[in-house]
């Protein structure tokens, strides 16, 4: 007696695999190895807004990109239906290249996408990249640590909750570099907050702004006037903003594009 095959829908199916990708700060040329051939042999790519079109353009033309792009105050998906997203597309049977700006585990919530992975059984891999704030201060030859400026780093995001609760004291100052992310939007607070517990008014700052890209700008000035720094120079973002004494040192051995700079006092 012939043994008949189960019909396709009742075959069962074997889940795909989730690769978050860090795609680095923009420029393709500073994507890992790894996160360039997983980008061009995938089929499903869920990608934030923040990565470069150039690193899109790697894709097979083939290839089905969907964006999650994120903007202050405007989610085209919260982040638990990205979680669930990913999870769905595994569980099809799917491979999905999870790309994300900068590294996955800085400010990326790749730990949050990792646990919900874990959580639905599927297997998940992450694909580390070049941070948004080291990208950025390699682009604009600003070194975060310097034997002559600064011998610690920090990193804090700028548009986190309850921003006024936070405790920065000791981050910044003499012998220390900050690095804040996403902080455009509250810069004018971020400088009241940081001169109130402390840090002198005079304070160098740099805002590295599209960096690694075509567009890259860098705007100096001191931390008392880093509210009306963006506002006048229009800056938008992406962008870090780096506070000590590193963001005074010269970069400008080599031709940028779009420069702007100010006098720090």
């Amino acid at each position: 007696m012939n043994m008949m095959s189960p019909a396709p829908a009742e075959r069962e199916i074997a889940p795909g695999k989730v690769w978050l990708v860090g795609a680095g700060p923009g420029d393709p040329d500073l994507l890992t190895l790894r996160a360039a051939r997983l980008l061009m042999a995938a089929k499903v790519i869920v990608h934030d807004g923040l990565v470069d079109a150039r690193i899109l353009a790697m894709a097979p033309a083939a290839a089905r990109l969907i964006s999650v792009a994120k903007r202050r105050n405007r989610h085209s998906m919260p982040q638990d239906e990205i979680n669930a997203l990913l999870v769905a597309e595994a569980l099809a049977g799917r491979d999905v290249v999870r790309l994300k700006g900068g590294d996955p585990f800085v400010f990326g919530r790749g730990g949050e996408e990792l646990d919900a992975c874990r959580a639905a059984g599927v297997d998940c891999e992450v694909v580390p990249g070049i941070s948004a704030a080291l990208g950025a201060a390699a682009a604009a030859r600003l070194p975060l640590t310097h034997r002559d400026s600064a011998s610690v780093v920090s990193f804090v995001a700028g548009q986190c909750k309850g921003l006024t609760e936070q405790d920065w004291r000791g981050l910044a100052g003499p012998g220390r570099t900050l690095v804040i992310y996403m902080g455009l939007a509250n810069a004018e607070a971020i400088a009241a907050k940081l001169i109130d517990e402390g840090l002198a008014p005079e304070t160098a700052v740099a805002v590295i702004e599209n960096a690694s890209r075509p567009e890259m700008r860098v705007v100096r000035c001191a931390l008392v006037g880093l509210g009306e720094t963006v506002a006048g120079q229009n800056l938008r973002g992406p962008a870090v903003i780096v506070v000590g004494a590193v963001a005074a040192r010269d970069g400008r051995d080599f031709e940028l594009r779009a420069l702007a700079l100010e006098g720090v006092s």
